[in-house]
């Protein structure tokens, strides 16, 4: 893991304390000491092997946010004269209690589901070291219980983007040419596909070229794409070999094929003849129309699809240079709320969950059926469904209509 950086001057930590923390051992999830009794049988190429491995054990996402948790809890046990590794239940206990009530010195309570993962981190440390998990504790359960009971407030929900918010917030991308044409196409493939898609951020985000395929109909050669998603939040070793399929649009402004098939263009133009020949064709392209035919009816295949993982999304920048590298799923849910703030709306309201609510809502409006939901959103309980049907329509099926009020 990369090492965390602990030399901030304005941290609220003691000196001593900061010196301290830049020994810490980040590698939290891999037992170091397991790996030098590899070497001493077998020999450093195999203890690197078996280190990379258990690395990928956990999403990056939960690595990174299990280091954080972990830095933060051995920096409290460093204040406080206390032992991180191996820790004391009764330890963990106040140190859960006092982010529940003070936060970090912050005088803001933490939520009790970061807690709750501060809980998971230490138990995850503890157990990649061949240690009891203090968090199993009764004391330990029963704080976290206390905290949930104490700090009722339902989590807030970021809102649902739906047809209309999606209309405005293609409305104010930027505008065509050049540079501004660039991110224009991105965008309109990043909100069309995870809104259809019913797409989480990081599923955007590690989006490929590659993940796509073309499906022609046999009958009037309608485009279909069909996404594959090799590994997701709820299926992490990708066994279930989750695939979405999104057809044309009605409309070529909300066609997730048509906003394809212009960014592909594109990026074919950049691979085969470099940036100054995208920046004359963005310079001299007359800007797409919102309405007339759809330009995915062309799409006879897709040949950034080569089999070198180019990112379906790359990062742009303000000069319309395209990077390598994807967007980050933090990125994505920047964007939709820097769109929701140009359209007149309010942007803590909306983040990259605001696609997929957005689906399953608009969905709901439409009198799709659960199962129909559920299928493309990879939902297994149909409970979470259900809260997105009460949020489009709390009248649905709801027997307050037949009170003769």
């Amino acid at each position: 893991m990369d090492p965390v950086d602990t030399t901030d001057t304005d941290s609220p930590l003691p000196v001593p304390v900061r010196s301290r923390l830049r020994h810490l051992d980040h590698n939290v999830l891999v037992d170091t000491r397991a790996l030098e009794r590899v070497r001493e049988r077998f020999d450093t190429e195999q203890a690197r092997l078996l280190g990379r491995f258990l690395a990928n054990a956990q999403s990056p996402a939960t690595l990174r946010a299990y280091r954080a948790d972990w830095t933060a809890f051995g920096a409290w046990c460093l204040t406080e004269g206390r032992t991180s590794l191996p820790a004391d239940p009764v330890d963990v206990a106040v140190y859960l209690a006092a982010c529940a009530q003070n936060g970090e010195g912050t005088g803001r309570p933490l939520a009790p589901s970061t807690l709750e993962r501060r809980a998971a981190a230490i138990a995850a440390v503890h157990g990649a070291h061949g240690l009891d998990s203090p968090t199993r504790a009764e004391v330990v359960r029963m704080t976290l219980r206390g905290i949930r009971r104490t700090r009722k407030a339902r989590p807030r929900r970021k809102a649902p983007v739906l047809l209309s918010t999606l209309e405005a917030l293609l409305a104010v991308r930027p505008q065509d040419g050049h540079p501004g044409g660039v991110a224009r196409r991105r965008d309109a493939v990043l909100l069309l596909t995870g809104f259809a898609g019913a797409l989480r951020r990081s599923e955007l985000a590690a989006l490929t070229f590659d993940d796509l395929t073309l499906v022609k109909d046999p009958v009037d050669g309608a485009p279909t794409l069909v996404v594959s998603l090799h590994t997701t939040k709820t299926d992490q070793e990708g066994r279930k070999n989750q695939q979405v399929a999104l057809p044309r649009g009605r409309h070529r402004a909300t066609c997730p094929i048509c906003a394809l098939t212009d960014w592909t263009r594109l990026i074919e133009l950049l691979r085969d003849h470099g940036a100054h020949a995208l920046r004359n064709h963005l310079e001299h392209t007359p800007p797409t129309p919102p309405t007339g035919a759809h330009s995915c009816s062309g799409l006879e295949r897709l040949t950034p699809a080569d089999g070198t993982g180019r990112p379906l999304l790359p990062s742009v920048d303000r000069h319309g240079r395209v990077a390598e590298r994807s967007m980050s799923p933090r990125a994505i849910g920047d964007l939709v709320k820097r769109y929701a703030q140009r359209a007149g709306l309010d942007p803590d309201d909306f983040g990259g969950h605001s696609l997929r609510a957005g689906f399953a809502t608009q969905a709901a409006l439409g009198g799709a059926a659960d199962r129909e939901i559920m299928r493309q959103g990879r939902w297994t309980n149909p409970g979470t469904v259900h809260d997105y049907i009460r949020t489009a329509n709390p009248l649905e099926d709801n027997a307050v209509t037949r009170l003769g009020l």
